[in-house]
């Protein structure tokens, strides 16, 4: 598997946690405030993830343009 698929599919697993963990965030919202919080500061870290392979996988691409 070449790193470009690698990249792409480690960036659509980090996409679907993501919107899980904001559905979770909004589900306890005003159930559960702790669960909330927990939920968004994940989906945060994982966003921080995102970004990182955002930035590889776009100089990846350049490289090989």
């Amino acid at each position: 598997m070449s790193r470009i698929n690698q990249l792409q599919t480690y960036k659509k697993h980090l996409q679907e946690r993501y919107t899980k963990l904001l559905e979770k965030s909004n589900d306890y919202r005003f159930i559960d405030e702790n669960k909330s919080d927990f939920a968004a500061f994940k989906a945060m870290r994982i966003q921080t993830k995102l970004n990182k392979v955002s930035y590889l996988e776009s100089g990846t691409l350049n490289v090989i343009s």
